[in-house]
């Protein structure tokens, strides 16, 4: 990154790593449709299938349980859906349990009725609550159909890290289905669908080095899965009608091949956070980093300045040279409370500021953090002087 700008916004979007621009190109110049039977199409085959290999290879996966979409979003959409099939016959979910902290389009349900949707409690220290699930699984009503749990592995603001085992076992104990959204876990954290924890995992392309515009729904098996969202020529095994986005699907394999190898790196990352952590806490002794004593990814910092507005500091950011976000950039720009730090019942701090980076950032960056940070802590000093 130019040392004019530090870009510190790798959970809303991260940079496009050139493996993935360099299979986006190739897959460019392939003329042909992937579905079409001659050489060309052929070809175009091999790229896609190849980039269900390295998505599958990410979590552990079977390539044959790969299914691409346009995103995660679309990918929640199509997997919350009462209705289901079980090879040919037919399978219905009467109720979906989501955690309070989920990102907007698990919380938002799908294609399930609001009156359909419980939400599951979290704790002060962002974990879920893992007794109101198993209590509320528990009052669950399998007459009138199956439960479908569905929770994010890794909060988008402020990077915890959920007990995928400890909700996959109260799941399953219950009979249920479990849907998890992986997109800020992957390449954070190892994934491993094989080990039972989960029946679906929702993945996006973008988060991890990879276009925009491309997502994926990995399973656990293929005989199980929901009436597809989007109904057309039988791609993607009749589960996700339309020519696959080939470009976005060759830099999304590319991507997630390059995450996989870099999770060895991961330490190295988390001491990278822990310096922009000491930044804070150096210019701002009184900042709150939320989730410090929880398991957090390597990369994310989710913290608040009290008496100051997340969203005047993330201006003065800006000014100084460095991008970072206010909560969530699924909120079509707009800036407010954080309904994940509401759900952990701080709502008196419910502004914060993330800083969320990769395995490119490095000493620039951190310069201009600490420099726009020092120059906030001034303005904050003056402020509070004279008042």
């Amino acid at each position: 990154m130019s040392a004019a700008r530090a870009y510190l916004d790798y959970n809303a979007s991260a940079p496009l790593l050139e493996c993935a621009r360099a299979a986006m190109l190739d897959a460019l110049a392939m003329p042909a449709n992937p579905s079409s039977v001659h050489s060309e199409g052929r070809a175009a085959k091999r790229i896609l299938e190849t980039a269900r290999r390295q998505v599958a290879a990410l979590v552990g996966g079977e390539p044959a349980h790969v299914v691409f979409t346009s995103g995660a979003t679309e990918a929640a959409a199509t997997l919350l859906s009462p209705r289901w099939t079980m090879g040919r016959a037919p399978l219905t979910f009467s109720a979906l349990y989501v955690s309070a902290a989920d990102h907007p389009c698990i919380l938002k349900g799908g294609r399930f009725s609001a009156s359909a949707i419980n939400m599951i409690a979290v704790r002060p220290d962002g974990l879920v609550d893992l007794a109101d699930l198993e209590a509320k699984l528990a009052a669950h009503d399998r007459d009138e159909g199956l439960p479908l749990v569905a929770v994010h592995a890794v909060n988008n603001e402020t990077g915890i890290i959920q007990p995928l085992e400890e909700i996959g076992r109260i799941a399953k104990a219950a009979g249920a289905v479990v849907v998890i959204d992986a997109v800020q876990a992957a390449g954070r954290i190892p994934l491993d669908i094989s080990a039972g924890y989960a029946d679906y995992l929702i993945l996006s392309s973008h988060k991890i080095g990879g276009p925009k515009g491309a997502g994926a729904i990995v399973g656990s098996t293929d005989l199980m899965m929901p009436e597809p969202l989007i109904n057309g020529g039988g791609q993607e095994k009749g589960h996700r009608g339309g020519t696959e986005n080939l470009a976005a699907i060759a830099g999304f394999g590319a991507a997630a091949s390059e995450a996989l190898g870099k999770l060895s790196d991961i330490d190295a990352l988390a001491a990278m956070r822990d310096r922009f952590e000491f930044a804070i806490l150096a210019h701002v002794p009184d900042a709150v980093i939320h989730g410090r004593g929880a398991p957090r990814v390597a990369n994310t910092s989710f913290f608040s300045i009290p008496g100051t507005k997340a969203e005047t500091a993330q201006i003065g950011f800006d000014l100084g040279g460095v991008a970072l976000s206010a909560g969530s950039a699924c909120s079509s720009g707009r800036v407010g409370p954080s309904h994940v730090l509401e759900a952990m019942g701080l709502g008196d701090q419910a502004s914060a500021l993330r800083v969320s980076i990769g395995h490119a950032t490095g000493e620039d960056e951190l310069a201009l953090f600490d420099a726009a940070l020092a120059n906030i802590a001034r303005r904050r000093k003056g402020a509070s002087e004279a008042a």
